[in-house]
């Protein structure tokens, strides 16, 4: 079984996997950082800072993993165009 902890400001999260999950301790952070980045949780500045990763290089990144660096409502984007 694989251990993981990761330091996230004051929270510790620590997961136990399954020896037969092939992800690496930078893989897990990439994808819990983006996933939080995707919901809206964390800014891509947070998201990049807690996978330890510049902006550009986890802007980069975030397509391998399904996700768009264009992270906000489909409303905003009317706003915008209104707005205009």
């Amino acid at each position: 079984m694989l251990k993981f902890i990761i330091f996230v400001s004051m929270k510790t999260l620590t997961l136990h996997l399954p020896d037969n999950l092939d992800l690496d301790k930078r893989e897990l952070v990439m994808l819990l950082a983006s996933k939080l980045y995707e919901q809206g949780k964390l800014s891509l500045g947070q998201a990049a800072e807690l996978a330890g990763l510049t902006k550009p290089t986890f802007a980069e990144l975030l397509n391998n993993y399904g996700v768009s660096i264009f992270n906000f409502p489909s409303s905003d984007l009317s706003s915008d165009v209104s707005n205009a």
